[in-house]
């Protein structure tokens, strides 16, 4: 009988397309990827990997071994969420990630909610990217993760994965309380054609969509510094270094020095939720998109108000 353990490490394997990478999918190291592999070629009769170069590659019998194993798991993940809805309450554990202002902004609340009303369920955060949070539920290391994309450039989602919208953010424009236009009740971003920029990290997604709108707007932006949390980029900003877009979910307190002033042309962040269609049934899976369906409604009434002025504290966002 084939190990289901061992055909996970092969899906892991197919998908990552080496032994390190599978590795780190499965938080296992290199030698275990590799007993794992040649204990289920000694169960099947027939080699599974092949040497490319410095790696491996999936033999003929390994692609066909790859491709049940996908469906097997998959089917396996559906028994455990018929069992589970068989059950009917939402218990075990639910590995939960969300990006950083989502993270401060919606998590707290929705784990409070679930660990009132679903006390034999455990919960287990972290604070991920959105693309990251989307690989690691496509890979299983997940249950649910909490995503986000803008009006103007989407986040692939890929097949087999179901969305549930949960709000969407309205971000500002931070600069220094003497700047110019702190004073505007609404300012468009090429007004800031100008100004040198605090951005999120190189590489990340909401880095990409800034380059993207501002070069949209007619001007190749001049990044100075580069921060992830947003109270870096506003502390930034506060000592007069630049100007910054600067969301409004898990914002908190804007900095004296600060002004934040709303976007004429409104820029939305879509921020939702991805689960793997084959956990759908789990009460533990619903019970968590319930609580941030909750958390979202109550962080929407302070997402949607006005801009906020040099020591004012509404609500906002980071990344």
């Amino acid at each position: 009988m084939l190990n289901l353990e061992r055909l996970r490490t092969l899906d892991a394997l197919a998908r990552y397309g080496s032994v390190s990478g599978a590795a780190e999918g499965l938080h296992v190291t290199t030698s275990a990827v590799s007993q794992q592999m040649a204990k289920l070629e000694r169960e099947v009769g027939q080699r599974l990997l092949a040497r490319n170069g410095r790696g491996v590659r999936l033999t003929d019998a390994g692609r066909l071994l790859a491709d049940h194993a996908a469906r097997i798991l998959s089917q396996v993940e559906v028994a455990q969420s018929d069992i589970e809805a068989q059950r009917g309450r939402a218990v075990g554990e639910v590995r939960i990630s969300a990006f950083p202002t989502a993270a401060r902004g919606l998590l707290p609340a929705a784990i409070r909610a679930l660990r009132e009303g679903h006390p034999e369920l455990r919960v287990r955060s972290r604070e991920l990217e959105p693309e990251a949070g989307i690989r690691g539920v496509v890979r299983g290391d997940l249950d649910l993760a909490v995503v986000l994309d803008w009006s103007n450039k989407r986040l692939p989602v890929p097949g087999g994965l179901a969305t549930a919208h949960l709000l969407d953010d309205v971000p500002d424009v931070a600069m220094p309380a003497d700047h110019p236009l702190a004073g505007r009740s609404e300012v468009e971003l090429e007004e800031f054609a100008g100004d040198p920029w605090v951005s999120w990290p190189e590489g990340e997604f909401c880095y990409e969509w800034l380059i993207f709108t501002l070069r949209s707007k007619g001007f190749e932006p001049r990044i100075a510094h580069l921060a992830g949390e947003h109270h870096t980029q506003l502390a930034l900003i506060a000592e007069g270094l630049g100007v910054c877009v600067a969301p409004r979910l898990g914002r908190g307190a804007v900095p004296v020095g600060v002004a934040v002033v709303p976007v004429r042309q409104r820029m939305r962040r879509h921020v939702y939720a991805v689960w793997r269609t084959d956990a759908d049934r789990r009460p533990s899976i619903r019970a968590a998109v319930e609580a941030l369906e909750e958390a979202a409604e109550a962080a929407n009434q302070v997402v949607g108000g006005g801009a906020g002025r040099p020591g004012a504290s509404p609500p906002a966002d980071e990344k």
